[in-house]
């Protein structure tokens, strides 16, 4: 694992946290996870990949998905299980701040998640309720946008491939 590049590291740590959070994972895996996540840390500081001068028009669209790697860690971190119940708690938070507070610095936060964290809780019920359905609302339509993106990458391989395949035969086709 030492040697291994950050996107395929990055690629294996997100795996375990994919199995880990759908079912109960061996502490084993967890634990093994979260060390790949500590070394995906260290790479993404030691590459430099975010300057805290950046914005998150700066930030290289390859490079997105490493903005997860403290919010692995923390929800891997919860999963370990351990007499010391407290300390884990507060190293999962610490790594949930550190996301966070990130993503306030690029301004990825929307500003009305913003305001609500700031002000605290909603005050009726029905301002929790209008906020949580315009969150959905706002989850939905990028989760939509991203299928889009996905079956538009698809559709321009697909492509890419037909042009390849049928490049050949047409410049045969031309010379008779």
């Amino acid at each position: 694992m030492d040697d291994m590049p950050l996107p395929a590291l990055f690629e294996q740590a997100r795996k375990i946290h994919a199995a880990a959070t759908d079912s109960g994972a061996d502490q084993e895996v967890v634990k093994k996870g979260c060390e790949a996540l500590h070394r995906c840390e260290d790479m993404v500081n030691n590459l430099g990949l975010f300057s805290p001068n950046e914005t998150k028009e700066d930030i290289s669209t390859t490079n997105l998905k490493y903005i997860l790697v403290p919010f692995y860690l923390a929800e891997l971190t919860e999963k370990i299980a351990q007499d010391d119940r407290i300390q884990i708690l507060k190293s999962s938070q610490a790594k949930l701040k550190e996301f966070i507070s990130f993503c306030e610095a690029m301004e990825l936060v929307p500003k009305e998640e913003l305001e609500s964290y700031i002000d605290g809780a909603p005050k009726t019920v029905a301002d929790q309720r209008a906020r949580k359905i315009a969150r959905f609302k706002r989850q939905r339509a990028a989760e939509s946008k991203l299928l889009e993106i996905k079956e538009r990458k698809e559709r321009r391989g697909r492509s890419t491939k037909a042009a390849a395949l049928s490049t050949p035969v047409e410049a045969e086709r031309k010379k008779y």
